[in-house]
């Protein structure tokens, strides 16, 4: 009987311990998570003439502009927010893009939010105590590779892609001193993988939105020139 309740206490324990990605909830297929949501958006709209969202003038991310709330869509429209959502404990905040014209449900991943916010604050505290960024190039106009080891830390920083399993993503700063994630990689592989008509002048990371489930968070945006990804001097 005591080992079984000390076998009950470790699994309990060990459960906690787990990352929110690896609850039960958040393994549930995107695609299937995201129909209900989507549905339960156009049930709303239709009796309301309004989306359920929350826009955030701040955002200039166009594809983190429009925040699902999921409190005027339960439960009358959706039983439960999605288990893989934040508002449900989860690690993903539901978002509606293209809200204009045909509004579509896609996902911010918060493990990566919870990544760049770690390095920002490395940031923000170098350039406290030394009035400046250490830039050790400079990738674009207001695009700046720093130097990791001033910042203290063993290698470069990166992300996992939410666009492809084999991708770290570098992150870099913009002109402002925010860090953005560097998508060069899943754009040259979301532009030879699928047909498009996108030109020199696009925002190019509309193929990502267009393809995938996720939204290119915490971006600037990119163009063509050349037949080449660059970011979009503005």
């Amino acid at each position: 009987m005591k080992k079984i309740l000390l076998l009950s206490m470790i699994l309990i324990l060990t459960g906690c311990l787990y990352p929110d990605e690896k609850r039960v909830e958040n393994q549930v297929p995107f695609e299937e998570q995201i129909n209900l949501v989507e549905q339960a958006v156009v049930q709303y709209r239709l009796e309301n003439q309004v989306l359920p969202v929350r826009y955030s003038e701040k955002e200039t991310n166009p594809f983190q502009q429009y925040l699902i709330e999921f409190h005027k869509l339960v439960p009358r429209y959706i039983q439960n927010a999605p288990g893989n959502s934040f508002e449900n404990g989860g690690v993903y905040q539901y978002v509606l893009v293209n809200v204009e014209e045909d509004p579509k449900v896609k996902l911010i991943d918060l493990t990566i939010t919870r990544r760049i916010q770690e390095f920002q604050r490395t940031v923000n505290e170098y350039r406290r105590k030394n009035r400046f960024a250490p830039v050790e190039e400079v990738v674009s106009t207001n695009v700046f590779l720093l130097d990791h080891e001033k910042l203290n830390l063993e290698e470069a920083p990166t992300v996992n892609s939410p666009f492809h399993p084999d991708h770290r993503l570098p992150l870099l700063m913009d002109g402002n001193g925010t860090v953005i994630v560097d998508y060069t990689l899943d754009l040259n592989y979301a532009l030879n993988k699928f047909e498009h008509q996108l030109q020199p002048g696009d925002d190019i990371r509309s193929i990502l939105v267009e393809y995938f489930f996720f939204v290119p968070q915490n971006s600037v945006p990119y163009t063509l020139e050349d037949g080449k990804v660059v970011f979009a001097n503005e």
